[in-house]
């Protein structure tokens, strides 16, 4: 003989409730982990080394990991260039002088990819791109600042190493200048 339980939709619900949503609102997606940083501010000093395949950077002190980031470098065409730097310069809140875009007089975004030289149409502005936190590399432009990092393990920059917003101050406070930056293919 068989037995049928015929068991109603909240009482199942109260039995099973790692099966059932929390609340009517849609599931969160979890955010992706960007950096971990855990210096221990002990003797030594901070080395960057970043790999361009990756599009990761790797921080030390003292030969000791403190953490690791995402970052964005060159695309194609405008490429990092690899080898090894010392940071020549730091400043918190600097703009480029040689990449933008233009915004119209709501702020929408008309040229997502200008330099200072590009026509600007009427009733439009060039806005230099913000680099907070620059830490440069090259006398040619290149260095390490606060940017976007639109798809984590992709080039995205015209050239410099873009870092995790929220990292970035926490990098720049731990480096001085003088700090040898490896950046490896």
């Amino acid at each position: 003989m068989k037995l049928a339980i015929l068991v109603s939709l909240p009482v199942l619900a109260a039995l099973l409730p790692s099966c059932t949503p929390l609340s009517d609102q849609p599931a969160m997606r979890a955010e992706r982990v960007m950096y971990e940083w855990h210096d221990d501010y002990g003797p030594g000093k901070v080395k960057v080394n970043i790999d361009l395949g990756e599009q990761r950077a790797t921080y030390t002190r003292g030969g000791r990991p403190i953490g690791w980031s995402y970052v964005a470098t060159g695309i194609e065409g405008r490429r990092t260039p690899s080898g090894t730097f010392r940071i020549s310069e730091k400043i918190v809140d600097k703009y480029s002088n040689r990449y933008g875009w233009i915004e119209d007089e709501f702020g929408n975004v008309v040229n997502g990819d200008a330099t200072p030289g590009t026509r600007v149409p009427p009733g439009c502005t060039y806005v230099a791109a913000p680099m907070p936190y620059w830490m440069r590399l090259t006398d040619w432009g290149i260095g390490m600042h606060a940017g976007l990092i639109p798809e984590p393990g992709e080039p995205a920059s015209h050239g410099c190493i873009r870092l995790p917003k929220p990292f970035a101050p926490m990098l720049f406070e731990a480096v001085d200048v003088g700090t040898p930056v490896h950046i490896t293919h």
